[in-house]
């Protein structure tokens, strides 16, 4: 039996929850899985995962197990990655999930030299602003912005961008610019309802203002606020980098300078428990690179 292999048979097992979905992801047969996982408690003389007809679960011992072998292959996959690199370059696969607007605006228009240096290279971007389970999707390397509920995960902030309160120059026209926080009561604002919160938390120097903010207009993406705000719907607080171009042509015009509203960070992600790619720092440290020079962030 190899040792390695056997590890990785296992380690799949416990993420997906299933001996056959463990092997429809190894591309293997169900019965090369169990008779895997058999052999690998044999050898090891402990029971390390519990069958039922509900499913699965690893026994105490098989949690423990998973953690220490998932290491292992971590570290296995990355003395791969480091050799392969040397002479060869960066290749395969990379799955990256990452926000609408950021890579739209941000990052997929200038992947061209990357995609240049290493052409054994491919990149699937999976364009979604819900936050996805890494493992599950197959992701190598998340980019999300804001604050990160899970303590577990690993990550690095790479961006931040200065938050404002953005409208058109169209809507403040029709409404007037607000003049402190608490006008914003009189306004409509273009709520991003996929967990962000409604009270905006303004701050100048030591005072705090939280402002409990209200919209007729909800939306569900970063794509959403951008096109209520240029559709003259109401105001929004986002981050600068949401309205680069705007915010350079005079299309979109940010109130309320003189108060502070708390920063968005960008991170990279990864999954829990997983040392990062080769090909994935590389693509972390290029996106960070680009965005140094984009106006509306800093490292």
């Amino acid at each position: 039996m190899d040792r390695l292999t056997a590890m990785e048979t296992f380690v799949h097992v416990v993420e997906t929850g299933s001996f056959s979905a463990a092997a429809k992801r190894l591309g293997i047969g169900q019965p090369a899985v169990s008779k895997s996982i058999a052999q690998l408690e044999a050898r090891l003389a402990v029971r390390l995962v519990l069958r039922s007809t509900r499913g699965l679960t690893p026994t105490e011992a098989g949690l423990a197990y998973f953690e220490r072998a998932k290491r292992a292959i971590d570290e296995a996959n990355h003395a791969d990655d480091v050799a392969r690199s040397v002479d060869a370059g960066l290749s395969g696969n990379l799955r990256v999930s990452a926000g609408v607007t950021l890579s739209r605006m941000h990052i997929i228009p200038h992947l061209g030299p990357f995609l240049e240096q290493h052409p054994g290279l491919n990149i699937d971007v999976m364009l979604d602003d819900r936050r996805l389970n890494l493992v599950e999707e197959g992701i190598d390397v998340a980019l999300r912005i804001g604050n990160l509920s899970d303590s577990s995960l690993t990550a690095r902030r790479i961006a931040q961008s200065p938050c404002r309160i953005f409208g058109t120059p169209t809507y403040f026209e029709r409404f007037g610019e607000p003049q402190s926080p608490a006008d914003i009561l009189n306004h409509q604002a273009v709520i991003y309802s996929l967990g962000e919160t409604m009270r905006w938390p303004f701050t100048q120097g030591t005072h705090e203002q939280p402002i409990a903010a209200h919209g007729r207009l909800r939306v569900t993406s970063s794509e959403g606020i951008r096109a209520g705000v240029l559709a003259h719907h109401g105001l929004a607080m986002t981050a600068e980098w949401m309205f680069t171009p705007e915010i350079a042509s005079g299309e979109v015009k940010a109130v309320l300078t003189d108060w502070e509203l708390p920063p968005r960070d960008l991170w990279a992600v990864l999954p829990t428990g997983r040392m990062a790619s080769a090909k994935a720092r590389a693509f972390v440290e290029y996106v960070e690179q680009l965005l140094t020079e984009t106006p509306s962030a800093k490292p």
